[in-house]
């Protein structure tokens, strides 16, 4: 599973922390601006970093080649040792953050820019409509149902009663076919793991069942509303909280009985590999389950079984039927007509395309293509609505397009006009006429717009619902789209926000993101943090489109993975240094931001151009190359990284891991703050612990080090899915902080 978004089943928790005057820097005296006071950036003094034993006999041999591992004890959370590291690491990262004298100057922006209503688009329910919505500094979104689209909104599930102090997540829901059930699922601290409940949509009163070990998983409902294919793994030996790092292992699919116990579900499908993870859906007549198996984050097989054939119910384990049995191609189910099933896959097509598979004649000489690839633009979602229409999402340069096409032939029926940005959510069902999408960019928090379909010419989409902010002027900003070389010559894009007026003179404070890895698309998002460095810090931020990533289809995301995967560290580095040639910033302005697979990439960037950056920002971040396979989900991303137990690759991951590529530097190493959590289950802290161990070993008693090394280790959060809003802005004033303390910034009010 992708690590930011878990691939494409888990894209929608997305979300790891998206976040002209220049700021004057005077040397030897302390810089003032409205009554903040910032120890200039020369004057760093070095830190007393705690030390950690070091266990220099713990050696593992790869390929003959001796790998030292002095600070695996602390792979063990629960260790009295692991815990006092933590608490001592901690001790060093706190105060540094916590003192920072703008940090309540901080907070209030930040807090008052996050403070507006935020509406997710409708979604038409049997006779209801639901939607989230947040008043503004709720820690959740809160579930409204309406009898109509004017009519009167009444609360049907409110997370933020789940806990007092906002650490359990709603995650996911799904509803039944007659739309009277409602399952969802919830989530504590952070963590992957989830539990399934179910929910009345008449009385608002949930049945008394729950089903526990749930895991990258979602309920399938049967067409007699009576139950749920759902898929969990065996009952965990010890913890299951989101803190422990076993591999998860087994997942298998079941059948759930709403009103019954979960002890009484039946094992429906259990395929031959502990690794796989599925995939369900129950088709569109309710007559086929779809099954999905996956090992790893590319490629995926195609099972199903005729439920139609089961006079007496089901029983126990389903006959299926293997239509794709090999790794090749990305196959998403979209919709069917009868036995005839429309998949989006990247079969002979880098840019995806939509083929139609007959159930009952499924050989793959029987495919038709019923929407041909785009030569250039990349099909990143497809939805069916209003019975016969499918509403396809392309990416163009990094940018989303709306068309609309026939299920029944594949033609183009009308292109959808929009603003240029990005289509975040599409709400609309194969049962309902409405379309409902929005669209966000980087200056704007969200338009929805709402087209129905069923009209014959289908209408240009109209503004349901305009999302605005108090005392907000996005004409201030200015967002632009620039290509840059890399290393080997390859044109990258990539986005730059700034105040409009901005002068190109080297003395602008920059903060560049990145990913590039799973196929993952980075488009322009609204995000409150990126404004408030942009104007209260007069910074420039840049959004880098490297490869690894799916902008350009999977051609670009081979470009950087596996023994191409440098090639997302070259086209970051590039960057910074196109940043700094065309003057937009200095390197002792310029910071690198990324979480998940992008904290792989600050680690990577800072180890191999320290010289380059000022400072960097690395979240919930994959650092240990050699061992990353071993915990929780990490054995499914060797898909973009590769197996470092086949000596290829391991030869290739040896020489960018930034946990085993730490030496002392020339001059210093930037300033560098590691975000990492108890409960991430995803990517576990023990890659965050181990790294900062070795570069304090490293760096301890250069005297050249002055630049911070810091970690921060969040308690009772996980991976950054769900995370309430009281640690979002939490984390986002300690980002600012550290960025102020360490580069010499000016808080301007």
């Amino acid at each position: 599973m992708a690590l930011a978004f878990l691939c494409n089943k888990l894209k929608s928790s997305a979300s790891l922390l998206q976040h002209s005057s220049y700021i004057k820097r005077i040397p030897n005296l302390s810089l003032v601006f409205k009554g903040v006071v910032v120890e200039p950036a020369a004057e760093k003094m070095k830190f007393l970093y705690p030390e950690a034993r070091r266990d220099d006999n713990l050696k593992e041999t790869f390929f003959g080649i001796e790998v030292a591992d002095p600070y695996r004890w602390l792979e063990d959370p629960d260790s009295e040792e692991t815990k006092n590291f933590v608490d001592a690491q901690n001790s060093i990262s706190e105060p540094y953050l916590k003192g920072c004298v703008a940090r309540d100057k901080i907070k209030a922006r930040l807090t008052q820019m996050l403070d507006y209503p935020k509406y997710s688009p409708p979604e038409k329910e049997g006779n209801h409509y639901f939607y989230f919505m947040n008043t503004g500094l709720q820690n959740h979104s809160v579930l409204y149902m309406q009898d109509s689209l004017d009519g009167e909104s009444k609360v049907f599930l409110d997370p933020n009663t789940f806990s007092e102090d906002g650490t359990v997540a709603l995650t996911w829901t799904s509803f039944s076919e007659d739309s009277k059930i409602m399952a969802y699922t919830i989530s504590k601290s952070g963590s992957d793991w989830c539990t399934i409940h179910f929910r009345k949509v008449d009385t608002g009163e949930d049945y008394p069942e729950e089903l526990k070990f749930v895991k990258f998983g979602q309920a399938a409902w049967t067409h007699d509303n009576i139950g749920v294919f759902y898929t969990r793994f065996p009952e965990v030996e010890g913890k299951s909280d989101g803190s422990e790092t076993s591999q998860n292992r087994n997942q298998k699919i079941y059948y759930h009985k709403i009103g019954t116990s979960q002890a009484e579900d039946i094992l429906v499908v259990e395929l031959d590999d502990p690794e796989y993870i599925y995939s369900v859906y129950v088709s569109d007549c309710g007559r086929w389950l779809v099954v999905l198996p996956l090992k790893f984050c590319h490629n995926n097989l195609i099972y199903f079984s005729d439920l139609s054939t089961l006079t007496d119910g089901i029983k126990g384990k389903l006959e299926v039927t293997c239509i794709v049995d090999k790794f090749e191609a990305d196959y998403e189910f979209v919709a069917n007509t009868g036995s005839k099933f429309v998949f989006r896959t990247n079969r002979n097509a880098p840019n995806y395309k939509l083929i139609t598979i007959d159930f009952e004649n499924y050989a793959e000489e029987n495919w038709v293509t019923l929407v041909p690839e785009h030569a250039s633009d990349v099909l990143e979602q497809a939805v069916c609505v209003a019975q016969d229409k499918l509403v396809l999402c392309y990416i163009r340069d990094v940018k989303n397009m709306l068309d609309i096409h026939s299920l029944v032939d594949g033609s183009l029926i009308k292109k959808i006009p929009g603003p240029i940005g990005t289509v975040c959510a599409i709400s609309g069902s194969k049962k309902h006429p409405e379309l409902f999408y929005t669209y966000i960019s980087f200056t704007s928090p969200g338009t929805i717009f709402r087209c129905d379909l069923s009209q014959s010419p289908i209408p240009d989409p109209e503004v349901f619902r305009q999302i605005t902010i108090p005392d907000y002027d996005p004409s201030i900003f200015e967002e632009k789209q620039v290509f840059y070389p890399s290393k080997d010559g390859t044109q990258i894009p990539m986005f730059l926000v700034h105040k409009k007026g901005m002068e190109k003179n080297g003395k602008n404070p920059c903060m560049v993101y990145g990913y590039g890895g799973f196929n993952i698309s980075l488009l322009p998002m609204f995000s409150t943090i990126r404004l408030v460095f942009i104007q209260n810090f007069d910074g420039i931020f840049v959004s880098t489109n490297i490869r690894g990533g799916g902008e350009y289809g999977e051609k670009w995301h081979d470009g950087g993975r596996l023994l191409n995967k440098q090639n997302s560290f070259d086209d970051f580095i590039a960057a910074g240094e196109y940043l700094i040639a065309e003057k937009y910033t200095s390197k002792d302005l310029l910071a690198i931001q990324g979480g998940s697979n992008g904290g792989l990439l600050i680690g990577a960037s800072v180890i191999q151009r320290p010289d380059l950056f000022a400072a960097g920002i690395a979240q919930v971040a994959v650092l240990d190359m050699l061992r990353y396979h071993k915990f929780t989900i990490g054995s499914t991303w060797a898909s973009d990284y590769g197996n470092p137990e086949q000596e290829e690759h391991f030869k290739n991951l040896i020489q960018y891991s930034p946990l085993h590529n730490i030496k002392v530097p020339e001059d210093q190493y930037p300033a560098l703050l590691l975000l990492t959590a108890s409960h991430d289950d995803r990517v576990v802290p023990l890659h965050s612990l181990k790294f900062i161990a070795e570069m304090h070993h490293k760096i301890r008693n250069h005297p050249k080090q002055k630049n911070p090394i810091m970690i921060q280790v969040e308690t009772k959060a996980g991976h950054g899915a769900g995370k309430p809003t009281n640690k979002r802005i939490e984390e986002q004033v300690d980002i600012l902080c550290f960025l102020m303390n360490s580069m010499g910034l000016n808080f301007r009010e």
